[in-house]
């Protein structure tokens, strides 16, 4: 019976160390995210971060950039 016991405890153990594992690999993926941007020259989907800014719009290279203002 007590190896019954200690068997049970051992599974909940390691249950609830996988359980925070994969809550910790979820709350990571989460810190990754960006915004993505639709370019207003050609409609390319960037990140935000890899875009150009120009006022209210986004785009995909400085050459699109100019070829919209220009």
């Amino acid at each position: 019976m007590s190896r019954l016991i200690f068997l049970f405890a051992i599974a909940a153990v390691v249950y609830l160390l996988l359980k925070s594992y994969r809550s910790n690999i979820t709350d990571k993926k989460q810190e990754f995210t960006e915004d993505m941007v639709r370019c207003a020259h050609c409609g390319l989907h960037l990140p935000k971060g890899e875009s150009i800014r120009a006022g209210e719009q986004y785009f995909c290279s400085a050459a699109h950039r100019d070829a919209r203002q220009g």
